[in-house]
């Protein structure tokens, strides 16, 4: 609106005569980033003005009008035929101004009855939020389950574990997966506890000292799928803990997404050769042609980043602003919306990524090398009683001397030679050098043998359910 038109159309025009800047209009604006809590809003007007009827404040009549006018405003919204104007602030303004042009200011302007933006604000971020995390729920689910079929068709591919980036021991392919799905499934257990605190209505708690016409707000909550109800005003309208704990959530699990793009970065690299992506999900280069760029992992790793900042940025604009609501509450939609849309397309991307990619078993399982069963050689000597801090001195000492004479492997070294170094080895010493064998030892709750690996993939997979 121009610097010389007056305010008496805003919602809190009335105690004010003068015009205000025109650049004030525009940082104080939010409809270009919250339009997209249209249906939200609109829901809630509808239970909100159930709940005037309920207590007689709009007639059945009205009510009616009402929602005609509404369900009007829905279709303009969905087919992108809602024309903005001037003064539309924000979502609020914008659907409240609409319906008064469409059944008359007299009825339109009963909807706000004991209502503030305060609390509705807060109600439509709770149903945006609780609708959005529903959906990532969904998605999500849907990635882990990808992952532990996978992990159950490939189960028989071994490949090399890694500690410092070094080969450490053997392991199954499907123990790796399964090592993520269990973050994922974490991740999925605290998006569910999420979901139960965002769930609880502010709506009827009016500016922050209530409803003055005493509105059901049990009613309201039911109304709009709400669990409970948020049991002071005052909390009701500032609070803004979901929106914070769902940034936390966000940059976890983007965390965990992270490590999962940079590990298969790594094994898709020629030096590795483990896997290799599907074209959907990979780029080539401007210059080289030879070069395939897992783009879609590197996106992953990199819009972590991005979420991050909206966790940390969102906490210094709430740290310390004074109760109830304040200005600086607005902040919270613009780092919400893009995480949350960039978690849910994270999601979908690493599902395409890992329902698509192909491994090379050969090279996963030539990358295998026999130092990785010194701790198996040092095992054996400790089934046969010898004390492990002992044993492990004693492979160390069959490493060293094998790097001594250049053998290839530990396993080279011949049975008179381990007997020279321990008189305890005998001749199934060399029973030892076998990686399936190896990996089909780790047979504990947690561990790389196959019925270890199975029990793991069961027991997350009824986690989801």
């Amino acid at each position: 609106m121009s610097a010389d038109q007056p305010v008496e159309s805003k919602l809190w025009g009335g105690r004010f005569t003068g015009a205000t800047d025109p650049l004030m209009d525009l940082y104080n604006a939010s409809l270009p980033y919250d339009q997209r809590m249209y249906q939200a809003d609109l829901n809630g007007t509808k239970v909100y003005t159930e709940g005037l009827n309920k207590i007689g404040l709009i007639t059945q009549e009205e009510l009616s009008s009402i929602h005609q006018g509404l369900d009007v405003i829905h279709k303009e919204w969905e087919s992108g035929k809602f024309i903005e104007k001037p003064g539309d602030e924000d979502i609020h303004t914008a659907n409240e101004r609409r319906l008064g042009e469409i059944i008359g200011k007299h009825i339109a302007g009963k909807v706000h009855t004991g209502r503030s933006r305060n609390d509705q604000v807060a109600c439509d971020m709770r149903i945006y939020v609780r609708d959005n995390l529903s959906k990532l729920l969904e998605f999500l689910g849907g990635f882990i389950s990808t992952i532990l079929k996978r992990a159950e068709r490939e189960i028989d591919v071994l490949m090399p574990g890694y500690t410092h980036l070094q080969r450490a021991q053997p392991i199954r392919w499907s123990h790796w997966l399964s090592s993520y799905a269990t973050y994922f499934t974490e991740d999925y257990k605290r998006l569910k506890q999420i979901l139960e605190r965002v769930n609880q209505s502010p709506l009827g708690a009016g500016a922050l000292a209530g409803h003055p016409y005493g509105i059901d707000r049990e009613f309201l909550a039911k109304g709009l799928g709400f669990n409970s109800v948020i049991g002071n005003s005052l909390t009701a309208v500032s609070d803004r803990d979901f929106v914070v704990e769902t940034l936390f959530w966000s940059t976890l699990f983007m965390n965990h997404i992270s490590r999962f793009a940079e590990d298969l970065i790594i094994y898709s690299t020629a030096e590795f050769g483990f896997i290799q992506l599907a074209d959907a999900y990979s780029t080539g280069s401007s210059l080289m042609p030879q070069k395939k760029n897992p783009d879609s992992l590197e996106l992953l790793r990199g819009k972590s980043g991005r979420v991050f900042g909206s966790l940390s940025g969102f906490l210094m604009s709430i740290k310390s602003i004074p109760s109830t609501y304040n200005k600086d509450m607005q902040e919270d939609k613009e780092p919400l919306f893009d995480a949350l849309t960039t978690v849910e397309h994270s999601v979908l991307i690493a599902t395409g990524v890992i329902s698509t990619l192909s491994i090379n078993k050969e090279k996963m399982q030539g990358a295998l090398t026999m130092d990785m069963l010194a701790t198996d050689l040092a095992d054996y000597l400790v089934r046969k009683g010898v004390p492990f801090r002992e044993t492990h001195h004693i492979s160390g000492e069959c490493v060293r001397t094998s790097e001594e004479l250049k053998l290839s492997g530990i396993d080279q070294l011949s049975f008179e030679q381990l007997q020279k170094i321990d008189s305890r080895f005998d001749e199934d010493v060399k029973d030892v050098f076998n990686f399936e064998v190896s990996v089909e030892r780790r047979t504990a709750i947690g561990g790389t043998a196959k019925s270890a690996i199975r029990n793991q993939l069961e027991n997350l997979s009824s986690q989801l359910n």
